[in-house]
């Protein structure tokens, strides 16, 4: 199995409803997606790749290399925006293995959250995935 990291360049145009239809040039028809607007539709973009890409990896197929953004044509009203994809980070946020972290708080902190009753593993993990995650 290959993990690795890759970045395709995707055509995001807006269609007759105002959604944004994205296709890869490098996987037409393949790969597409589309979203109610642009943060959506970037955001179906990653995952549409990312799913495309993985399957892509296990069945040991070939994965053309990404195009120049000066090879691909776009018209006036067509934005270009290149998708980075991780599959190493992919296959690990799908198995959420769990390690061990060692850190230091404030003593204050620990004192509440004890008293609270907060599970300090479940805090961190959570406030990490919101300033991490898209």
């Amino acid at each position: 199995m290959i993990l690795m990291k890759y970045m395709y360049f995707a055509k995001f145009a807006k269609n007759t409803q105002s959604q944004y239809e994205v296709e890869f040039p490098d996987f037409t028809p393949a790969v597409a997606t589309y979203g109610d607007n642009l943060q959506e539709a970037l955001h179906m973009a990653h995952d549409a790749l990312e799913g495309y890409l993985l399957v892509a990896e296990d069945s040991h197929d070939a994965v053309p290399a990404p195009k120049n953004a000066e090879e691909i044509s776009v018209t006036p009203h067509v934005l270009l925006i290149p998708i980075e994809v991780d599959t190493t980070l992919a296959r690990e946020r799908e198995e959420n293995k769990l390690v061990k972290k060692t850190l230091t708080i404030p003593a204050y902190l620990n004192t509440l959250g004890k008293e609270r009753g907060v599970n300090f593993s479940a805090t961190l993990t959570t406030a990490l995935k919101e300033k991490l995650e898209r």
